[in-house]
Protein backbone atom coordinates (compact mmCIF):
# COMPACT_ATOMS: atom_id res chain seq x y z
CA UNK A 1 0.00 0.00 0.00
CA UNK A 2 2.87 2.28 0.69
CA UNK A 3 2.56 5.10 -2.00
CA UNK A 4 -0.78 4.65 -3.00
CA UNK A 5 -4.33 5.92 -1.48
CA UNK A 6 -5.25 2.92 0.93
CA UNK A 7 -8.27 1.60 -0.41
CA UNK A 8 -11.64 -0.24 1.47
CA UNK A 9 -10.46 -3.48 0.19
CA UNK A 10 -6.78 -3.16 1.63
CA UNK A 11 -9.05 -2.63 4.87
CA UNK A 12 -11.00 -5.81 4.06
CA UNK A 13 -7.66 -7.55 3.72
CA UNK A 14 -6.39 -6.37 6.82
CA UNK A 15 -9.20 -7.45 8.70
CA UNK A 16 -8.56 -11.44 6.53
CA UNK A 17 -5.09 -11.09 7.94
CA UNK A 18 -6.13 -10.67 11.56
CA UNK A 19 -4.40 -6.67 10.98
CA UNK A 20 -5.57 -4.21 13.40
CA UNK A 21 -6.93 -1.43 11.44
CA UNK A 22 -5.82 1.87 13.76
CA UNK A 23 -7.82 4.50 12.42
CA UNK A 24 -7.83 8.76 13.73
CA UNK A 25 -9.99 11.99 13.00
CA UNK A 26 -8.60 15.06 11.71
CA UNK A 27 -10.17 18.12 10.91
CA UNK A 28 -6.94 20.34 8.97
CA UNK A 29 -4.74 20.35 6.10
CA UNK A 30 -1.43 20.14 9.36
CA UNK A 31 -3.17 17.17 10.83
CA UNK A 32 -4.14 15.26 8.18
CA UNK A 33 -0.60 15.96 7.03
CA UNK A 34 1.01 14.61 9.91
CA UNK A 35 -1.43 11.35 10.30
CA UNK A 36 -0.52 10.74 7.08
CA UNK A 37 2.66 10.71 7.10
CA UNK A 38 2.76 8.43 10.19
CA UNK A 39 1.05 6.03 8.54
CA UNK A 40 -2.54 5.91 9.58
CA UNK A 41 -4.16 3.66 6.91
CA UNK A 42 -7.74 5.60 7.08
CA UNK A 43 -8.74 9.30 8.33
CA UNK A 44 -11.80 10.26 9.54
CA UNK A 45 -13.13 13.60 8.79
CA UNK A 46 -15.35 13.50 11.85
CA UNK A 47 -18.99 15.77 12.57
CA UNK A 48 -17.02 15.58 16.00
CA UNK A 49 -15.18 18.81 14.47
CA UNK A 50 -18.81 20.52 15.81
CA UNK A 51 -17.51 19.96 19.38
CA UNK A 52 -13.83 19.85 19.25
CA UNK A 53 -13.10 22.63 16.62
CA UNK A 54 -16.05 24.81 16.25
CA UNK A 55 -17.40 24.56 20.05
CA UNK A 56 -20.98 23.65 19.69
CA UNK A 57 -22.33 21.62 22.30
CA UNK A 58 -22.99 18.36 19.83
CA UNK A 59 -22.50 17.17 16.49
CA UNK A 60 -26.18 18.12 15.83
CA UNK A 61 -25.36 21.58 15.22
CA UNK A 62 -22.77 20.70 11.83
CA UNK A 63 -24.03 22.15 8.66
CA UNK A 64 -23.00 20.23 4.72
CA UNK A 65 -20.99 23.38 4.66
CA UNK A 66 -18.36 23.03 7.90
CA UNK A 67 -17.66 19.45 6.61
CA UNK A 68 -16.98 20.04 2.90
CA UNK A 69 -14.86 22.88 4.82
CA UNK A 70 -12.56 20.64 6.72
CA UNK A 71 -12.69 17.65 3.97
CA UNK A 72 -11.61 19.74 1.82
CA UNK A 73 -8.64 20.94 4.07
CA UNK A 74 -7.92 17.01 5.09
CA UNK A 75 -7.90 16.05 1.62
CA UNK A 76 -5.00 18.59 0.55
CA UNK A 77 -3.15 17.12 3.03
CA UNK A 78 -3.83 13.34 3.64
CA UNK A 79 -2.26 11.77 0.19
CA UNK A 80 -2.22 8.25 0.81
CA UNK A 81 -5.04 7.70 3.56
CA UNK A 82 -8.16 6.33 2.88
CA UNK A 83 -10.16 9.63 3.99
CA UNK A 84 -14.01 9.08 5.05
CA UNK A 85 -16.18 12.26 5.52
CA UNK A 86 -19.30 12.39 8.10
CA UNK A 87 -22.67 12.61 6.65
CA UNK A 88 -24.04 15.31 8.76
CA UNK A 89 -27.05 15.52 11.07
CA UNK A 90 -30.39 15.50 8.42
CA UNK A 91 -28.57 15.52 5.63
CA UNK A 92 -29.18 11.68 4.13
CA UNK A 93 -32.87 11.35 6.22
CA UNK A 94 -35.66 13.29 4.36
CA UNK A 95 -35.25 11.43 1.08
CA UNK A 96 -32.67 9.38 -1.16
CA UNK A 97 -31.61 12.00 -3.24
CA UNK A 98 -30.81 14.31 -0.39
CA UNK A 99 -28.38 11.21 0.67
CA UNK A 100 -26.89 11.04 -3.11
CA UNK A 101 -26.55 14.51 -3.98
CA UNK A 102 -25.17 15.42 -0.35
CA UNK A 103 -22.82 12.01 -0.30
CA UNK A 104 -21.70 12.78 -4.08
CA UNK A 105 -20.64 16.58 -2.86
CA UNK A 106 -18.20 15.55 -0.16
CA UNK A 107 -16.72 13.43 -2.44
CA UNK A 108 -16.51 15.84 -5.89
CA UNK A 109 -15.88 19.03 -4.17
CA UNK A 110 -14.93 17.56 -0.62
CA UNK A 111 -12.12 15.02 -2.25
CA UNK A 112 -13.15 12.47 0.38
CA UNK A 113 -13.31 8.63 -1.28
CA UNK A 114 -15.91 7.73 1.71
CA UNK A 115 -18.82 9.18 3.58
CA UNK A 116 -20.23 7.74 6.77
CA UNK A 117 -24.12 7.94 8.08
CA UNK A 118 -25.48 7.06 11.53
CA UNK A 119 -27.48 4.36 12.26
CA UNK A 120 -28.68 0.37 11.75
CA UNK A 121 -31.63 -0.75 9.95
CA UNK A 122 -33.23 2.34 9.35
CA UNK A 123 -30.50 3.68 7.22
CA UNK A 124 -29.63 0.24 5.44
CA UNK A 125 -31.90 1.38 2.08
CA UNK A 126 -30.08 4.84 2.12
CA UNK A 127 -26.58 3.23 3.15
CA UNK A 128 -27.46 0.52 -0.15
CA UNK A 129 -28.35 3.31 -2.91
CA UNK A 130 -25.33 5.68 -2.09
CA UNK A 131 -23.16 2.73 -2.12
CA UNK A 132 -24.91 1.34 -5.47
CA UNK A 133 -24.43 4.87 -6.80
CA UNK A 134 -20.64 4.11 -6.46
CA UNK A 135 -19.64 5.86 -3.17
CA UNK A 136 -18.30 3.38 -0.50
CA UNK A 137 -20.25 4.10 2.64
CA UNK A 138 -19.25 3.55 6.29
CA UNK A 139 -21.66 2.16 9.19
CA UNK A 140 -21.85 3.72 12.53
CA UNK A 141 -23.80 1.68 15.15
CA UNK A 142 -24.03 1.61 19.36
CA UNK A 143 -23.77 5.22 20.43
CA UNK A 144 -24.67 7.40 17.72
CA UNK A 145 -23.90 11.40 18.21
CA UNK A 146 -26.26 12.81 16.03
CA UNK A 147 -29.15 11.21 18.32
CA UNK A 148 -28.14 12.23 21.42
CA UNK A 149 -31.48 14.35 22.11
CA UNK A 150 -33.46 10.83 21.59
CA UNK A 151 -30.43 8.50 23.39
CA UNK A 152 -30.58 11.29 26.43
CA UNK A 153 -26.85 11.56 26.33
CA UNK A 154 -23.67 9.85 26.25
CA UNK A 155 -24.17 6.19 26.90
CA UNK A 156 -23.25 2.62 26.17
CA UNK A 157 -25.34 1.12 24.17
CA UNK A 158 -26.45 -3.05 23.96
CA UNK A 159 -26.08 -3.62 27.88
CA UNK A 160 -29.94 -5.69 27.70
CA UNK A 161 -30.41 -8.24 25.75
CA UNK A 162 -33.16 -6.94 23.37
CA UNK A 163 -30.72 -3.91 23.04
CA UNK A 164 -27.78 -6.12 21.99
CA UNK A 165 -30.08 -8.06 19.58
CA UNK A 166 -30.52 -5.25 17.55
CA UNK A 167 -27.27 -4.03 17.61
CA UNK A 168 -26.30 -7.52 15.80
CA UNK A 169 -29.38 -6.81 13.48
CA UNK A 170 -28.48 -3.56 12.26
CA UNK A 171 -25.00 -4.44 11.58
CA UNK A 172 -26.20 -7.39 9.85
CA UNK A 173 -28.47 -4.91 7.76
CA UNK A 174 -25.56 -2.80 6.90
CA UNK A 175 -23.48 -5.49 5.96
CA UNK A 176 -25.83 -6.58 3.36
CA UNK A 177 -26.56 -3.10 2.29
CA UNK A 178 -23.19 -2.91 1.12
CA UNK A 179 -21.05 -0.94 3.89
CA UNK A 180 -17.56 -1.55 3.80
CA UNK A 181 -17.01 -1.12 7.43
CA UNK A 182 -19.00 -0.09 10.47
CA UNK A 183 -18.44 1.64 13.38
CA UNK A 184 -18.92 0.59 16.76
CA UNK A 185 -19.32 3.15 19.63
CA UNK A 186 -19.87 2.20 22.66
CA UNK A 187 -20.68 -1.25 23.05
CA UNK A 188 -20.32 -3.67 25.59
CA UNK A 189 -16.88 -5.14 24.53
CA UNK A 190 -18.25 -8.68 24.72
CA UNK A 191 -21.01 -8.11 22.61
CA UNK A 192 -18.66 -5.78 20.06
CA UNK A 193 -16.41 -9.24 19.68
CA UNK A 194 -19.11 -10.92 18.77
CA UNK A 195 -20.24 -8.73 15.62
CA UNK A 196 -17.00 -8.52 14.99
CA UNK A 197 -16.95 -12.50 14.39
CA UNK A 198 -20.32 -12.60 12.45
CA UNK A 199 -19.38 -10.03 10.21
CA UNK A 200 -17.27 -9.98 7.02
CA UNK A 201 -16.65 -6.74 6.76
CA UNK A 202 -14.27 -4.86 9.70
CA UNK A 203 -15.42 -3.52 12.76
CA UNK A 204 -13.67 0.02 14.10
CA UNK A 205 -14.40 0.24 17.96
CA UNK A 206 -14.75 3.38 19.71
CA UNK A 207 -15.20 2.68 23.17
CA UNK A 208 -15.87 -0.40 22.52
CA UNK A 209 -13.15 -3.00 23.54
CA UNK A 210 -9.92 -4.84 21.92
CA UNK A 211 -11.87 -7.36 20.23
CA UNK A 212 -13.02 -4.73 17.13
CA UNK A 213 -11.30 -5.20 14.19
CA UNK A 214 -9.81 -1.59 14.12
CA UNK A 215 -9.97 1.48 16.71
CA UNK A 216 -10.57 5.39 16.18
CA UNK A 217 -10.12 7.51 18.50
CA UNK A 218 -10.61 12.07 17.98
CA UNK A 219 -6.92 13.22 17.91
CA UNK A 220 -8.24 16.05 20.10
CA UNK A 221 -8.93 13.87 22.16
CA UNK A 222 -5.10 11.52 22.75
CA UNK A 223 -3.08 14.75 21.83
CA UNK A 224 -5.33 16.66 24.84
CA UNK A 225 -6.50 19.35 22.57
CA UNK A 226 -10.01 19.43 23.73
CA UNK A 227 -10.03 20.95 27.26
CA UNK A 228 -13.78 20.55 27.93
CA UNK A 229 -13.15 17.03 28.84
CA UNK A 230 -11.50 13.54 28.25
CA UNK A 231 -13.77 11.01 27.19
CA UNK A 232 -13.02 7.48 29.12
CA UNK A 233 -12.92 5.37 26.32
CA UNK A 234 -9.77 7.99 25.24
CA UNK A 235 -6.08 7.62 25.87
CA UNK A 236 -3.91 10.93 26.05
CA UNK A 237 -1.02 10.50 24.59
CA UNK A 238 0.08 13.83 25.20
CA UNK A 239 -1.16 17.66 26.57
CA UNK A 240 -0.64 19.38 23.59
CA UNK A 241 -3.12 22.01 25.69
CA UNK A 242 -0.80 22.54 28.25
CA UNK A 243 2.50 22.97 26.06
CA UNK A 244 0.37 25.59 23.98
CA UNK A 245 -0.72 27.72 27.23
CA UNK A 246 3.13 27.06 27.92
CA UNK A 247 4.21 29.14 24.86
CA UNK A 248 1.93 31.94 24.28
CA UNK A 249 2.58 32.87 27.99
CA UNK A 250 6.27 32.72 27.07
CA UNK A 251 5.45 34.92 24.38
CA UNK A 252 3.56 37.02 26.18
CA UNK A 253 6.29 37.68 28.38
CA UNK A 254 9.13 38.10 25.84
CA UNK A 255 6.61 40.92 23.88
CA UNK A 256 6.28 42.93 26.99
CA UNK A 257 9.66 42.92 27.98
CA UNK A 258 11.02 43.83 24.36
CA UNK A 259 12.84 40.35 24.19
CA UNK A 260 11.11 39.75 21.00
CA UNK A 261 11.83 39.73 18.32
CA UNK A 262 15.09 39.94 18.22
CA UNK A 263 17.75 40.80 15.39
CA UNK A 264 17.13 37.14 14.18
CA UNK A 265 13.71 37.25 13.41
CA UNK A 266 14.09 40.93 11.91
CA UNK A 267 15.04 42.44 8.04
CA UNK A 268 16.95 45.15 7.34
CA UNK A 269 18.13 47.15 4.93
CA UNK A 270 21.14 49.53 4.09
CA UNK A 271 20.72 52.59 6.72
CA UNK A 272 22.22 54.57 3.56
CA UNK A 273 18.86 53.94 2.32
CA UNK A 274 16.94 55.55 5.00
CA UNK A 275 18.74 59.03 4.61
CA UNK A 276 16.93 61.94 3.80
CA UNK A 277 13.45 60.18 4.69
Amino acid sequence: MRGMRVTIWDLRKMKERGEKIPMLTAYDYPTARFLDEAGIPAILVGDSLGMVVLGYESTVQVTMEDMLHHTKAVARGAKRALIIADMPFMSYHISPSQALENAARLVREGGAQAVKIEGGEEVAETAFKIVRSGIPVMGHIGFTPQSIHQLGGFKVVGKTREAAAKLLSDARALEEAGVFAVVLECVPAQLAELITQRLGIPTIGIGSGAGCDGQIQVVSDILGLYPDFVPKHAKQYFKMGEIIRKAAAEYIEEVKKGAFPTEKESFFIDEALLEGL
